[in-house]
């Protein structure tokens, strides 16, 4: 198997010359379907092809202008997520015409040939997030060396290490437009040549792929390489809060003293005056200090007990590097999908997948200790991987509830009538400080007009926008492989330092990640990371509607600065507590209604692994 036929007429010679200075393991004479007869080597890294019908100058002219071949010499393997036999047929010559001749069209050899197709992408020329599916098909008149190319590619492709063979998928019907089922039945080819098995479901009502996973014993899960959504943000909120809720224990957040009260408590009174920020360090009782785990620290100590699950059959480590998650875009933002792949393309996002891509995601941890102002404490846990925001973004959420049957549109519709509202809340927030040399990014001058800023440092540097391979999110990252611990300040309860901000909002806002999607091109917070380990908390506060409009404004534009003005405070922080002066709140998750009256939140660095790389630019 590891050389071609002996039958020198037959086109079969093999090739001994070297490509890219390594002696190729195997190299054929073949026929490639557009272009004509090909040297095709195999080389450890990737598969390449010579033309050995070009002109010499390896390109031709017709009525006086040069023709350049679009098609592509070589392919990483790498790229490559299935090569196969198919049907015996017509291999047709290169469209450039040869010195002299002209160009008619493609023209086939005279008889049929045997062939197999390779499978990978090539990325689009004007959107280099955007892959494109691209298929290369050779020929020959002799089967075995067809069979033979297979059989040596597809074992090479075994070799690849992270790529998935076995996904569990739930499928959101009414998801965007309710285009999740033509979504899947557009990429699920994709799956079937690269060999992935599959069990779809297709939820039936709100809750089911929650509930799935939620119930889902830790062995028959262990049997998939990951779980995929197909539909929104919000979907995958669901699918996310399923798996966590019944396998990941924490502590809660942390919070500055006095935060939580018991039942029948008042909330905790301040002297402050409205719309001013002060500092405050915490200092916690034997019962609260537990609490003030910072989620900067290594895996084993920032997650806190594991407890055990009685429902549970086995453990199930969190994070795990080989169990992803997967989201095939099918919702009315996507802003997930974009800022991991860079692109919303449902074909884009499954390459990714099969082909096994990795990238870690910071999950933000919210606990809702009251619903409303005369419930009583009672913590619930929720998970969010983008965004909770409060005022203007849980009011839009609210209001599109009602108008469903628009479909995308109703955000649009339902965002407009709520800024023509313009209506104010009274809140307080603390959050936790952090110093800049924590921190990966500037500082917040010309972002944060506060009196006491998140960060120390006043010097301001270039943003750095999170990409592909991102040192940032690869620096100090979480060690899955291992359960050491780190130590930083604000693992000791007694040095942890807390801010806070009362006043009237319009909105309050924590970004996990930047959140770019089609309303905001950039996002709201442009240099925000997929696992750095922080949250970006943007608190609005009251000001004229032409103002909160020229916000907007900057936000929904291409290089905007929609985080300088006065009346705009962005702090990067790892915690966060809110508390609602009003009789009920409510709070969009991740797309998703959240009623809290009081709540807390900490984010934890690369708690989950996508099926992702991250954007190009």
């Amino acid at each position: 198997m590891d050389r071609n036929s002996d039958d020198d007429d037959d086109g079969n010679a093999l090739q001994n010359a070297p490509f890219n200075g390594e002696a190729p393991l195997l190299s054929s004479n073949l026929f490639m379907d557009q272009v004509g007869e090909v040297v095709l080597t195999l080389n450890s890294d990737g598969l390449s092809w010579n033309s050995l019908d070009s002109p010499e100058n390896g390109g031709a002219s017709c009525l006086g202008i040069k023709l350049e071949n679009e098609v592509p010499n070589e392919v990483k393997l790498s790229d490559v997520y299935a090569v196969e036999l198919i049907t015996k047929g017509a291999i047709y010559k290169s469209k450039l015409p040869k010195a002299g001749a002209v160009l008619l069209g493609f023209e086939p050899y005279d008889s049929e040939m045997y062939r197999f197709t390779v499978h990978s992408f090539q990325k689009s020329k004007t959107q280099p997030n955007l892959w494109v599916l691209a298929v290369y098909t050779f020929g020959h008149k002799d089967l075995p060396t067809c069979e033979m190319w297979v059989n040596r590619v597809n074992a090479f492709l075994n070799m690849e290490v992270g790529r998935p063979k076995n996904l569990l998928i739930f499928i959101h019907p009414m998801s965007g437009k309710g285009n999740g089922r033509r979504t899947w039945e557009t990429v699920a080819p994709i799956f079937v040549r690269a060999k992935v098995n599959t069990k779809v479901i297709v939820t039936q009502r709100a809750g089911q792929a929650f509930d799935v996973m939620a119930s889902a014993k830790n062995k028959e899960l262990s049997s998939y390489d990951g779980v995929l959504a197909v539909g929104g943000d919000g979907f995958f909120n669901e699918i996310l809060n399923g798996f966590l809720s019944s396998r990941y224990k924490a502590p809660y957040p942390p919070a500055p003293a006095g935060f939580v009260h018991p039942v029948g408590n008042d909330h905790c009174s301040s002297d402050h005056d409205l719309n001013e920020t002060v500092t405050e360090t915490s200092q916690h009782d034997e019962d609260q200090s537990h609490q003030d785990q910072s989620p900067l620290l290594g895996s084993e100590q920032y997650h806190g007990s594991r407890l055990p699950n009685s429902n549970q059959d086995t453990d199930f480590r969190i994070p795990s590097e080989r169990f992803r998650f997967g989201i095939i875009p099918a919702g009315s933002t996507d802003a997930i999908v974009i800022c991991t792949t860079g692109a919303r393309d449902p074909v884009t996002s499954a390459l990714h997948i099969v082909l096994g891509k990795r990238v870690c995601l910071d999950i933000a941890q919210v606990v809702r200790w009251k619903a409303t102002a005369t419930s009583k404490v009672e913590p619930l846990v929720h998970y969010t991987a983008s965004f909770s925001g409060y005022g203007f973004y849980g009011d839009v959420i609210s209001e599109s509830e009602k108008y469903r049957w628009m479909g995308p549109k109703r955000y649009d519709y339902a965002g407009t009538k709520v800024f023509l509202r313009h209506r104010s809340y009274e809140a307080e927030i603390a959050y936790l400080e952090v110093d800049a040399e924590h921190t990966n990014s500037v500082s917040n001058k010309g972002y944060s007009r506060s009196r006491a800023q998140s960060f120390r440092n006043s010097n301001k540097c270039e943003r750095v926008i999170c990409r592909r391979n991102c040192n940032i999110c690869n620096t100090n990252s979480v060690d899955m492989s291992s359960s050491a611990t780190s130590t930083t300040p604000y693992s000791r309860p007694e040095e942890a330092r807390w801010l806070r901000s009362k006043g009237r909002f319009l909105s309050v806002g924590a970004a996990i990640i930047s959140n770019r999607n089609e309303r905001a091109p950039d996002g709201l917070v442009v240099d925000a990371h997929l696992s750095d380990g922080f949250m970006h908390l943007i608190l609005i506060k009251d000001c004229p509607r032409a103002l909160y409009l020229w916000h907007l404004t900057e936000l929904a534009r291409k290089g905007g600065n929609p985080l300088n003005f006065e009346f705009v405070e962005h702090h990067k922080t790892t915690a966060f507590t809110f508390t609602s002066s009003g009789k009920e709140s409510v709070w969009n998750l991740d797309g998703e209604l959240f009623k809290a009256h009081q709540l807390s939140a900490q984010v934890f660095r690369g708690l989950i692994t996508l099926f992702a790389s991250g954007p190009e630019v």
